[in-house]
């Protein structure tokens, strides 16, 4: 949450034309103390709100509140029903890069793959995303392998993978450094998971060859829309440097709602932006690979 609210602040501090003050509300962590603050925001005066950022306390607003001013959630609900017309959503949700991956490994050719999946909650879901999108392009995913970090095991469970012309690694970083040498020439394809952000060199020859989505912020910090903007003042992780650039883009996104523009559309940080069904705002990554032991943008 401090790493969104200072992209905010850092986007806030950039914008030069005049805005309304911004206003900041301490909730705890439960869906009802987010409830509470929105409603205090709104009773206030508030012509825009940003958050919350829980999945919990987003789906709590989407389906059991009144939402009577622009709403931009900073999470993605639990599909329950059909959300209020002044909410809109914007996320990192692994699903999205999941089925984007899947897209690309379609369209660059690749018709029988595999997936190697972590066992914890969000490796699970990247791979049920990946594998979804993958068979509705025409695909075939014919082997969903359980990563194990025993070397041998890992060998023998990845051995003979006959009649497979790619692997989709649904892995976190360390994950896909330890697989990575048991899965030869085959192509390999990863959501940003893999991407730990600058580690130096010998992180990016372990994970050679990977393909990756992943948001500009990261990969392309020289471009002029990214570099317009600050960087958070003491070095983070790579997952709050992605956190911290959802605030600058909900920045962003909150000054169009409050100039009444609807038809949101936005060469954002975290990726192209553009509004989509109920309220979801969409977020096309940029494509990467590892090679010559970085990150490349393609």
């Amino acid at each position: 949450a401090n790493a969104v609210r200072d992209g905010f602040r850092a986007a806030a501090g950039v914008d030069e034309r005049p805005l309304l003050p911004v206003r900041e509300y301490a909730v705890s962590g439960d869906a009802g103390g987010n409830l509470e603050g929105f409603r205090t925001a709104v009773a206030a005066g508030a012509q825009v709100v940003v958050g919350p950022l829980t999945r919990d306390a987003v789906t709590a607003l989407a389906f059991g509140e009144p939402v009577p001013v622009p709403t931009l959630a900073l999470n993605v609900p639990d599909d329950t029903g059909r959300m209020p017309g002044n909410l809109y959503v914007l996320g990192l949700q692994v699903e999205t890069e999941a089925r984007q991956v899947a897209r690309l490994a379609w369209e660059t050719g690749r018709r029988t793959v595999a997936t190697l999946s972590g066992g914890g909650p969000v490796q699970r879901r990247m791979q049920a995303a990946f594998a979804a999108e993958f068979r509705r392009a025409g695909g075939t995913v014919a082997a969903d392998i359980p990563f194990v970090s025993d070397p041998a095991r890992l060998r023998a469970a990845t051995r003979g993978l006959n009649g497979i012309d790619a692997v989709f690694l649904a892995l976190s970083h360390a994950e896909a450094r330890s697989a990575r040498p048991y899965l030869g020439t085959l192509p390999l394809y990863a959501t940003s998971s893999v991407h730990g952000g600058d580690l130096g060199p010998l992180a990016g020859h372990d994970l050679s060859g990977i393909h990756f989505v992943d948001m500009p912020w990261l990969l392309e910090p020289e471009h002029p829309r990214v570099a317009a903007y600050p960087r958070p003042k003491t070095p983070v992780s790579a997952e709050l440097d992605r956190l911290y650039a959802l605030g600058i883009d909900a920045w962003r996104i909150a000054r169009q709602l409050l100039e009444g523009t609807r038809d949101i559309r936005l060469n954002g940080v975290t990726g192209r932006l553009m509004l989509g069904a109920d309220g979801l705002i969409e977020r096309e990554l940029v494509t990467a690979r590892y090679a010559d032991g970085r990150a490349q943008a393609m």
